[in-house]
Protein backbone atom coordinates (compact mmCIF):
# COMPACT_ATOMS: atom_id res chain seq x y z
CA UNK A 1 0.00 0.00 0.00
CA UNK A 2 1.58 3.57 -1.07
CA UNK A 3 1.65 5.77 2.18
CA UNK A 4 2.44 9.61 2.67
CA UNK A 5 5.59 8.36 3.95
CA UNK A 6 6.34 6.39 0.96
CA UNK A 7 5.12 9.30 -1.55
CA UNK A 8 7.33 11.40 0.81
CA UNK A 9 10.52 9.26 0.20
CA UNK A 10 9.88 8.60 -3.69
CA UNK A 11 9.75 12.74 -3.91
CA UNK A 12 12.81 13.39 -2.13
CA UNK A 13 14.40 10.82 -4.59
CA UNK A 14 13.22 12.11 -7.61
CA UNK A 15 14.19 16.24 -6.19
CA UNK A 16 17.49 15.65 -5.00
CA UNK A 17 18.36 13.02 -8.22
CA UNK A 18 17.14 15.96 -10.46
CA UNK A 19 18.68 18.81 -8.88
CA UNK A 20 22.39 17.19 -9.24
CA UNK A 21 21.47 15.61 -13.10
CA UNK A 22 20.38 18.87 -14.54
CA UNK A 23 23.97 20.52 -15.69
CA UNK A 24 26.12 20.40 -18.56
CA UNK A 25 28.17 17.37 -17.92
CA UNK A 26 30.53 14.94 -19.44
CA UNK A 27 27.64 12.16 -19.96
CA UNK A 28 24.52 14.93 -20.54
CA UNK A 29 26.86 15.93 -23.54
CA UNK A 30 27.31 12.63 -24.77
CA UNK A 31 23.82 11.81 -24.78
CA UNK A 32 23.09 15.67 -26.62
CA UNK A 33 25.40 14.28 -29.29
CA UNK A 34 23.60 11.10 -29.92
CA UNK A 35 20.37 12.66 -29.72
CA UNK A 36 21.28 15.36 -32.59
CA UNK A 37 23.20 12.77 -34.56
CA UNK A 38 20.05 10.11 -34.08
CA UNK A 39 22.05 7.51 -33.20
CA UNK A 40 20.97 4.76 -30.45
CA UNK A 41 19.41 7.53 -28.37
CA UNK A 42 16.93 5.05 -26.35
CA UNK A 43 19.62 3.13 -25.81
CA UNK A 44 22.10 5.93 -24.10
CA UNK A 45 18.79 6.81 -22.09
CA UNK A 46 18.50 3.41 -21.13
CA UNK A 47 21.89 2.86 -19.78
CA UNK A 48 21.88 6.48 -18.18
CA UNK A 49 18.28 5.32 -16.52
CA UNK A 50 19.92 2.38 -15.40
CA UNK A 51 23.39 3.48 -14.15
CA UNK A 52 21.68 5.68 -12.12
CA UNK A 53 19.85 3.62 -10.36
CA UNK A 54 21.95 1.11 -9.84
CA UNK A 55 25.06 3.48 -8.41
CA UNK A 56 22.38 4.80 -6.06
CA UNK A 57 21.45 1.69 -5.12
CA UNK A 58 24.91 1.02 -4.31
CA UNK A 59 25.10 3.80 -2.36
CA UNK A 60 21.98 3.05 -0.31
CA UNK A 61 23.20 -0.39 0.20
CA UNK A 62 26.80 0.64 1.76
CA UNK A 63 28.95 1.25 -0.90
CA UNK A 64 29.63 4.62 -0.02
CA UNK A 65 31.30 3.44 3.12
CA UNK A 66 33.25 0.54 1.09
CA UNK A 67 34.66 3.71 -0.67
CA UNK A 68 35.87 5.63 2.15
CA UNK A 69 37.20 3.05 3.25
CA UNK A 70 39.63 2.20 0.12
CA UNK A 71 41.64 4.97 -0.80
CA UNK A 72 43.71 2.49 -3.03
CA UNK A 73 40.39 1.84 -5.43
CA UNK A 74 39.42 5.62 -5.39
CA UNK A 75 42.99 6.73 -6.74
CA UNK A 76 42.99 4.29 -9.44
CA UNK A 77 39.60 5.16 -10.34
CA UNK A 78 40.44 8.93 -10.80
CA UNK A 79 43.74 8.12 -12.27
CA UNK A 80 41.72 6.12 -14.98
CA UNK A 81 39.37 8.98 -15.39
CA UNK A 82 41.73 11.70 -15.95
CA UNK A 83 43.26 9.28 -18.91
CA UNK A 84 40.18 8.91 -20.73
CA UNK A 85 38.29 12.44 -20.12
CA UNK A 86 42.40 13.97 -21.11
CA UNK A 87 42.08 11.90 -24.11
CA UNK A 88 38.36 12.49 -25.09
CA UNK A 89 38.44 15.87 -24.74
CA UNK A 90 41.40 16.41 -27.04
CA UNK A 91 40.00 14.19 -29.77
CA UNK A 92 37.11 16.60 -29.18
CA UNK A 93 39.85 19.77 -30.22
CA UNK A 94 40.74 17.45 -32.87
CA UNK A 95 37.15 17.44 -35.05
CA UNK A 96 37.13 21.42 -33.77
CA UNK A 97 40.30 22.09 -35.55
CA UNK A 98 41.04 19.31 -37.94
CA UNK A 99 37.89 17.07 -38.40
CA UNK A 100 36.35 17.70 -42.32
CA UNK A 101 33.33 19.93 -42.59
CA UNK A 102 31.31 16.96 -44.52
CA UNK A 103 31.98 14.64 -41.31
CA UNK A 104 30.98 16.33 -38.78
CA UNK A 105 28.19 18.00 -41.11
CA UNK A 106 26.71 14.29 -41.14
CA UNK A 107 27.86 13.48 -37.56
CA UNK A 108 30.30 10.56 -38.65
CA UNK A 109 33.02 12.39 -36.10
CA UNK A 110 30.41 12.74 -33.41
CA UNK A 111 30.24 9.04 -32.28
CA UNK A 112 30.73 5.52 -33.07
CA UNK A 113 28.18 4.12 -35.13
CA UNK A 114 27.52 0.46 -33.25
CA UNK A 115 24.95 0.63 -30.96
CA UNK A 116 27.44 -1.48 -28.01
CA UNK A 117 30.51 1.06 -29.45
CA UNK A 118 28.39 4.57 -28.23
CA UNK A 119 27.26 2.35 -24.80
CA UNK A 120 30.65 1.01 -24.50
CA UNK A 121 32.05 4.93 -24.94
CA UNK A 122 28.87 6.07 -22.46
CA UNK A 123 30.04 3.42 -19.86
CA UNK A 124 33.25 4.47 -20.13
CA UNK A 125 32.43 8.20 -19.25
CA UNK A 126 30.16 7.26 -16.82
CA UNK A 127 32.13 5.17 -14.36
CA UNK A 128 35.81 6.39 -14.93
CA UNK A 129 34.26 10.18 -13.98
CA UNK A 130 34.66 10.29 -10.41
CA UNK A 131 32.01 13.23 -10.15
CA UNK A 132 29.05 10.23 -11.03
CA UNK A 133 30.18 8.48 -7.87
CA UNK A 134 30.61 11.60 -5.35
CA UNK A 135 26.83 12.25 -6.70
CA UNK A 136 25.21 8.84 -6.88
CA UNK A 137 26.58 6.87 -4.74
CA UNK A 138 28.09 9.08 -1.64
CA UNK A 139 25.35 11.97 -2.06
CA UNK A 140 22.22 10.48 -3.05
CA UNK A 141 23.20 7.26 -2.07
CA UNK A 142 24.12 8.72 1.55
CA UNK A 143 20.50 10.40 1.86
CA UNK A 144 18.74 7.67 0.38
CA UNK A 145 20.32 5.19 2.83
CA UNK A 146 18.82 7.10 5.95
CA UNK A 147 15.36 6.32 4.95
CA UNK A 148 13.31 3.99 6.79
CA UNK A 149 13.06 0.06 5.74
CA UNK A 150 11.92 -0.75 2.57
CA UNK A 151 11.67 3.35 1.89
CA UNK A 152 14.92 3.27 0.84
CA UNK A 153 14.09 1.07 -2.13
CA UNK A 154 11.36 3.80 -2.99
CA UNK A 155 13.62 6.88 -2.67
CA UNK A 156 15.70 5.19 -5.01
CA UNK A 157 12.91 4.78 -7.63
CA UNK A 158 12.19 8.31 -7.42
CA UNK A 159 15.60 9.00 -8.00
CA UNK A 160 15.57 6.12 -11.20
CA UNK A 161 11.97 8.49 -12.27
CA UNK A 162 14.10 11.69 -12.43
CA UNK A 163 17.10 10.16 -14.16
CA UNK A 164 14.56 8.98 -16.64
CA UNK A 165 12.61 12.62 -16.56
CA UNK A 166 15.91 14.44 -17.49
CA UNK A 167 17.66 12.06 -20.14
CA UNK A 168 14.37 11.72 -22.04
CA UNK A 169 13.84 15.63 -22.14
CA UNK A 170 17.89 15.82 -23.27
CA UNK A 171 16.88 13.42 -25.75
CA UNK A 172 13.77 15.50 -27.31
CA UNK A 173 15.94 18.87 -27.18
CA UNK A 174 18.52 17.07 -28.56
CA UNK A 175 15.84 16.06 -32.13
CA UNK A 176 14.58 19.17 -32.06
CA UNK A 177 18.10 20.81 -32.61
CA UNK A 178 18.88 18.54 -35.78
CA UNK A 179 17.99 21.11 -37.88
CA UNK A 180 20.41 24.00 -36.67
CA UNK A 181 23.43 20.88 -36.64
CA UNK A 182 23.21 20.31 -40.42
CA UNK A 183 25.56 23.23 -40.15
CA UNK A 184 29.30 22.12 -39.95
CA UNK A 185 30.01 25.16 -37.56
CA UNK A 186 27.28 24.08 -35.19
CA UNK A 187 28.96 20.90 -34.73
CA UNK A 188 32.47 22.40 -34.12
CA UNK A 189 30.74 24.44 -30.98
CA UNK A 190 29.43 21.34 -29.86
CA UNK A 191 33.00 19.64 -29.80
CA UNK A 192 34.37 22.77 -28.54
CA UNK A 193 32.43 22.86 -25.46
CA UNK A 194 32.65 19.25 -24.96
CA UNK A 195 36.39 19.35 -25.08
CA UNK A 196 36.75 22.56 -22.72
CA UNK A 197 34.17 20.55 -20.36
CA UNK A 198 36.53 17.37 -21.00
CA UNK A 199 39.90 19.08 -19.98
CA UNK A 200 38.73 20.85 -17.39
CA UNK A 201 37.54 17.62 -15.57
CA UNK A 202 40.25 16.02 -15.85
CA UNK A 203 42.42 19.15 -14.60
CA UNK A 204 39.97 18.64 -11.53
CA UNK A 205 40.22 15.66 -11.00
CA UNK A 206 44.01 15.40 -11.52
CA UNK A 207 44.12 18.03 -8.67
CA UNK A 208 41.74 15.73 -6.53
CA UNK A 209 44.72 12.80 -7.01
CA UNK A 210 47.56 15.24 -6.31
CA UNK A 211 46.10 16.56 -3.39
Amino acid sequence: MWTANASSSWLAGFTVCLSLIVSIGAQNLYVLRQAVSGRHIRACVAWCVASDALLIGAGVAGMAQLLARSPALAYYLSLGGVVFLLAYGLFAWWRVLAAPDANLATGSGAAPRGVFSVLGTLAVITLLNPHVYLDTVVLVGSIGARQDGGLKWVFVAGAASASLVWFASLAVAGRRLQGLFASPRAWRVLDALTGCMMLALAWWVWQGIDA
